[in-house]
């Protein structure tokens, strides 16, 4: 049985309370919302904190909000509330779909938005019991001084693995951060580095507050598409967001495409307006596009699915999606 070590839990009621516990502990505390990830890493020993510090009662992390600038969602709200939320349902309807299809129903009702977008990567060599990489001399992540994926690597490439911030970077969404230095707000595009063993930037004592998405245009289409070992819960072995503008005779007026769950960031693939934009989606330029998508992605050997097989699906999944955004 895999149990977890002894430390201190902390129930704080306002974001200055967390915060201030955050940099009191700082270097051996961590924050838990939902904890549906969290955990289980806690079980397997990589994560260790002597402290941790429950957002679950502090109320400025909750709440769906309709403003001017957008729709102001709170970081913890969970991800089963936004994918049965009215309003994320009628006008982005891809980021409910999303999360929709994250793990299964329970861990939906526990787990949040914000500790997706701030989702841990994950690596066949890395989420693993502790007996179990002791076995294999640890790696570059946790413990080990070298990458099995990459062989005489000196960059971890454990896969990002979360489902929402690849179909929010298509829906332009803001991020508000709050920290030891005070309130920020970055685009999320601004957040995510290359580093798989901590691939955003923010810094441990700070907090995802709320997530802001700007109001898209009424011709705007929406997809989301996963792939997955089983559908019941597995984590994706691909991801691909997709959203379009569309003039009134059905041709498009720009196109974002982003793909998650290959290296430790989600990439939007470029030049797909090239052959997009001023066109009807025919066959013709779905195969374009779907063809563009498949030469810039390029999936390592960090999961248990064969990387070239993962590889051949990025034009699959393109195709179902611009299918989608067709009709």
């Amino acid at each position: 049985m895999l149990r977890l070590h002894a430390y201190q839990y902390h129930r704080p009621h306002v974001l200055d309370e967390a915060l201030g516990l955050l940099a009191e502990h700082e270097g051996d505390v961590m924050p838990i919302a939902g904890g549906t990830d969290l955990v289980p890493n806690m079980k397997h020993r990589l994560f260790t904190p002597g402290h941790l510090v429950s957002l679950r009662s502090v109320p400025q992390l909750r709440g769906v909000e309709q403003t001017d600038a957008g729709l102001r969602v709170g970081a913890c709200e969970t991800l089963d509330a936004l994918a049965q939320d009215p309003i994320v349902l009628e006008r982005f309807p891809s980021l409910a779909h999303a999360c929709s299809l994250i793990s299964g129903p329970q861990l939906r009702r526990m787990g949040t938005i914000g500790g997706n977008v701030c989702l841990d990567t994950r690596c066949t060599y890395y989420n693993q019991t502790e007996f179990w990489r002791q076995a294999l001399g640890y790696c570059l992540k946790k413990d080990g001084t070298l990458c099995h994926v990459v062989k005489a690597g000196t960059r971890c490439v454990a896969a990002h693995s979360a489902d929402a911030p690849g179909v929010l970077m298509t829906l332009d969404a803001r991020l508000h951060v709050s920290g030891p230095m005070g309130p920020r707000e970055i685009a999320i595009d601004e957040l995510f580095t290359s580093d798989g063993i901590w691939n955003r930037r923010m810094e441990p004592a700070e907090l995802l507050v709320s997530i802001v998405l700007p109001w898209p245009e009424k011709t705007a289409r929406f997809s989301f598409q996963k792939l997955r070992s089983r559908n019941a819960i597995d984590f994706p072995l691909l991801n691909l967001a997709t959203t379009a503008n569309f003039a009134e005779d059905g041709t498009v007026l720009d196109m974002q495409m982003v793909a998650s769950g290959m290296g430790s960031y989600p990439r939007r693939i470029g030049k797909i307006e090239d052959a997009a934009v001023g066109n009807r989606l025919t066959d013709s330029v779905i195969d374009a596009i779907a063809q563009q998508a498949y030469r810039q992605c390029h999936p390592l050997d960090n999961m248990i699915v064969d990387k070239d097989w993962r590889r051949s699906m990025v034009s699959v999944l393109a195709r179902r999606a611009l299918g989608e955004l067709a009709h």
